[in-house]
């Protein structure tokens, strides 16, 4: 094929040519070139065709060869794509595939950390009920979305917290074991969360000792009993053979150790969606640039509340930059089934054109909402377990302020007085024990909003030597009796709109599109 005989006539040694025709001889025979000559190459410059075509003569042959390579979809190859770690090449099925003896060699195991990439082969359940959850949750992520990416069940929101006090907030959260920060545009922060960031990928703990010195020894040893807590559990539920989810407090494990055991989320507001895909784009890595991390983990979609084609046009440039390796995975917030159908219509069309035949792997990896006993979105939730989306709870700041929901919010108060945790545990808790993921949000100006950053962590949830926290079944029906569509309306919540696109005490996002 003209493709054979283009490869084939490239400048290399003799033995290069030798090995090349070999190998070339396997493929013009074999189903992968016959499929390869019909397919056309596409021109992508911001529309909404996205290229499928192994393009240079290496990856045709990695590609038809089923050799190992590693995409920049990791983030370790994000971040040192220039680095001779970034790509490599499994010899010995290289081998086994020059020598006729086809097969792909020994696979890697699954990595544990979240910066962690599989390959994906089939739909997988993202959202699995246990008693004691892992943590750390598989999701689709990586180069068209086939590979898996795990992303902290319990993390950490910057939602609410003022430029001044989020520096602060991430130091404490770090040092208490959070992996995990949701950042967003409409948060304000970002600009002032690269700082501590920024230290602790640079030098480790050490480099945040400045943000503790007015702390009292108490509450740091509490944080530290609770990072603890979260490599005990941590061993006990990966297995014992699995790395650690935080890297050494020394310092030791280097800034790619650490940025790999990171994972940043990252949400677009409104007003930055787009139907121009090179605006996203540029929005996108304006705030990679603010953040200092590299690469963002997940990139997410504030909200619906605007329009099709900025929704789309959006969506369309966030697949390609998780493609090109600037985004690991994409999601959306406080998206209904509504607008979750539009992409899935979206992708379908697309997929087909492209010739893919599963387009679940385009579909978002996570879709965060507000989300609690009050109000279980039942609907959205078995739309996204289909589909292989996770779902992730949005902060509970609102539930307990004047217009909550009082008999509920009692019967929370019993159930956290007999456990001895408090509320918001509970709330974390029961989100973990339903398969999502979580990002419980606090303040630090107080004593006892610095200790809830802590106790709403996977150790703070999961601390040694108390099994009884864990939520039995019939705990878990009390909670789950507590539904009572409790919209965003009434709950005074504004997390990712404003009081302009409230309609009234019923109103709700998910319900808008």
């Amino acid at each position: 094929s003209p493709l054979i005989a283009a490869a084939a006539h490239s400048t290399m040694s003799f033995t290069g040519q030798t090995l090349l025709f070999i190998l070339l001889s396997h493929i013009a025979a074999s189903p992968f070139a016959a499929a390869l000559s019909h397919v056309p190459i596409v021109n992508n410059d911001g529309g909404n065709q996205k290229q499928r075509l192994l393009s240079s003569r290496r990856d045709i042959l990695i590609g038809a060869a089923g050799l190992a390579v590693t995409l920049p979809s990791s983030p370790a190859d994000a971040v040192a794509a220039s680095s001779p770690e970034a790509e490599s090449v499994d010899l010995a099925a290289f081998n086994a595939v020059r020598l006729g003896g086809g097969g792909n060699g020994a696979s890697r195991p699954p990595p544990s950390i979240p910066g962690g990439t599989t390959a994906a082969s089939k739909l997988r359940r993202t959202i699995v009920p246990s008693v004691d959850p892992s943590p750390l949750l598989p999701i689709k992520g990586g180069r068209y979305g086939k590979s898996t990416i795990r992303i902290p069940r319990a993390g950490y929101s910057l939602y609410k917290t003022s430029p001044e006090s989020a520096p602060r907030c991430v130091a404490l959260a770090l040092r208490c074991g959070v992996r995990r920060f949701d950042v967003g545009t409409l948060y304000g922060s970002n600009s002032v969360v690269y700082q501590p960031l920024k230290r602790y990928l640079d030098g480790g703990f050490p480099s945040l000792k400045g943000y503790f010195v007015d702390e009292k020894p108490d509450l740091l040893e509490f944080l530290d009993a609770t990072s603890r807590a979260a490599e005990v559990h941590a061993t006990q539920t990966l297995g014992v053979g699995s790395k650690s989810i935080s890297p050494p407090l020394d310092g030791s494990a280097g800034r790619r150790g650490r940025r790999e055991q990171l994972f940043v989320s990252h949400m677009l507001s409104n007003a930055e969606q787009s139907a121009s895909v090179s605006t996203v784009k540029r929005r996108v890595k304006d705030a990679i640039a603010e953040l200092g991390v590299g690469y963002l983990d997940l990139v997410s979609i504030h909200s619906p509340l605007t329009d099709r084609d900025r929704r789309l046009g959006t969506y369309q440039a966030l697949l390609e930059l998780r493609d090109a390796g600037f985004v690991r995975a994409v999601g959306v917030c406080n998206y209904g089934i509504g607008p979750l159908k539009e992409i899935e219509e979206y992708v379908r069309e697309d997929d087909l054109l492209s010739g893919v035949v599963d387009h679940s792997e385009n579909l978002p990896a996570l879709n965060q909402l507000e989300l609690s006993p009050f109000n279980a979105h039942s609907d959205v939730v078995r739309y996204c377990d289909a589909n292989g989306i996770a779902v992730g709870c949005a902060a509970w700041s609102k539930l307990s302020g004047v217009d909550g929901p009082s008999e509920g919010w009692a019967a929370l108060a019993d159930l956290a007085k007999v456990k001895g945790t408090t509320k918001a545990q509970i709330l974390v808790r029961w989100a973990l024990q339903k398969g999502y993921v979580c990002v419980p949000r606090s303040g630090c100006t107080s004593k006892v909003e610095r200790l809830a950053i802590a106790e709403n962590s996977y150790g703070g949830v999961n601390p040694t030597g108390t099994p009884s926290f864990v939520l039995s079944d019939d705990d878990m029906r009390i909670l789950d009796g507590l539904d009572i569509g409790y919209k965003a309306g009434k709950l005074g919540r504004r997390d990712g709109w404003d009081d302009g696109d409230v309609a009234g005490p019923e109103w709700d996002p998910t319900e808008v599109v």
